[in-house]
């Protein structure tokens, strides 16, 4: 397409303009994001925009990505991030970066049988497990997820004594959450997730849970 090969054109064009201010910016937003992190790996940061747009405090275009990363006890396999048109205040001498208006973001994020059992058997988040296991298993308490052939598998316990049966669970998005349903006792609850984050899309491919969502962001 014509219209296509004039925008690729157009992000070579300032890819190739940027300068040591844009360096600057991206290094920074990197000590940002590290900061946030208790671990993160192969943390890369693309920011397009010229030395002058961020002079005039906009970013027009940024791209994130990272690998095994733990976010107050949240684990994500795989991260990718992209915002068009941020306003910022950039200050140069302190390295100081904040976002005006609360920009909003569009990410994608991975999670493996290993990520999501982690976070839901660790002593921050196990509630949301044990809640899993309540409203739609009639349990008490979560013993173990797996993700086999595309699916959530799920096994939980009453009174202590561990319940054999393991059951197949759907997940899906609707209206901006994530619920999980179980068909055979006709029960669904919502994942609790933040107000300002809108889930677009979740499934699962290759044993792995896709997320895709958009969500404010402030720092």
């Amino acid at each position: 397409m014509p219209g296509g090969n004039l925008r690729n054109e157009m992000i070579v064009k300032q890819i190739k303009e940027k300068g040591i201010l844009t360096k600057f910016l991206e290094q920074a937003i990197k000590i940002l994001i590290i900061k946030e992190c208790k671990k993160i790996r192969n943390l890369k940061i693309d920011i397009i925009s010229t030395s002058t747009q961020i002079i005039k405090g906009e970013i027009k275009k940024i791209n994130i990505s990272a690998e095994d990363i733990n976010y107050k006890d949240l684990i994500f396999d795989e991260l990718q991030l992209e915002a068009d048109n941020l306003k910022i205040n950039f200050k140069l001498i302190n390295k100081e970066l904040y976002f005006a208006d609360n920009p909003r973001i569009k990410f994608k994020i991975l999670l493996s049988q290993s990520s999501v059992r982690t976070v839901l058997l660790s002593d921050k988040w196990n509630w949301i497990g044990d809640k899993i296991s309540n409203e739609i298993l009639n349990l008490e308490k979560l013993i173990d997820i797996k993700i086999k052939d595309n699916q959530l598998l799920i096994k939980a316990s009453k009174n202590n004594l561990s319940v054999n049966q393991v059951k197949r669970i759907n997940i899906k998005t609707e209206r901006g959450r994530i619920y999980l349903e179980n068909n055979d006792y006709n029960k669904i609850i919502q994942i609790p997730i933040e107000d300002k984050i809108y889930i677009k899309n979740v499934n699962i491919e290759n044993n792995l849970i896709n997320i895709c969502a958009s969500s404010s962001i402030s720092f």
